[in-house]
């Protein structure tokens, strides 16, 4: 494993994880609120239509913006940008920018029995997230690293009772990135919405981004 691959891999976690800590205290000695949920793996992930990806295995849709591909498989280009190629493999689909490597990646994992979810409680988790990212860039690039972080708003998903995104800015040896996260919740699936906005052209992938956001669709489990 290359160390570009390691440093992603611990700031993926460093993210996610900071949910996983949150959720053992919420969870502990909580009862039962819904079922046991298990993913048909047999299922395919999905195929594009015309110009959306609809989910299979998943089932929501999103539309791919001008200039934008949408793909189950993870463009190669992430492995050079430090994603570890396995937690790539992992996740099923994938969103990205070809020319200025700006990137979307959704993933799906079933909620827990014993989480009731709210608004509230996911924002909360959502700005959890922050805190572990930060961490591990300063550990990586230096304390003296500036960090922007947005705070951690709403956001309207079709389909989705509770998400919330928030986001960092930085600049690491003079190129810019917005690393963001959105994390969403509707029965029975926990939603990872994850995205890296290169420096190249910001503001066009922005709105790309922007009008993919609007176009996701949960269509619930049948």
């Amino acid at each position: 494993m290359r160390t570009s691959d390691w440093r992603w891999i611990s700031r993926r976690r460093a993210i996610f994880l900071s949910f996983i800590l949150v959720f053992s205290l919420i969870t502990s000695c909580a009862l039962p609120v819904r079922q046991a949920y298990k993913v048909d793996q047999s299922l395919p992930l999905g195929t594009i239509q015309g110009d959306s990806f609809v989910g299979k295995r998943f089932p929501f849709t999103i539309r791919i913006p001008p200039g934008w591909q949408g793909s189950t498989q993870y463009p190669e280009f992430l492995i050079d940008q430090g994603y570890g190629r396995e937690s790539l493999m992992e996740t099923p689909f994938f969103l990205f920018n070809p020319q200025t490597k700006s990137s979307m990646q959704v993933d799906f994992s079933p909620g827990g029995r014993t989480v009731r979810f709210s608004q509230e409680m996911i924002e909360s988790l959502t700005r959890s997230g922050a805190g572990g990212l930060v961490a591990e860039l300063h550990q990586e690039h230096g304390k003296d690293l500036p960090i922007q972080l947005s705070k951690a708003i709403p956001i309207q998903l079709k389909g989705v009772p509770y998400a919330a995104r928030m986001s960092a800015e930085f600049t690491i040896k003079g190129e810019w990135q917005e690393q963001g996260w959105i994390y969403a919740f509707a029965e029975p699936y926990q939603i990872f919405i994850l995205y890296l906005i290169t420096g190249q052209n910001r503001d066009a992938d922005k709105e790309a981004l922007k009008q993919a956001f609007s176009s996701f669709e949960y269509l619930g489990v049948r």
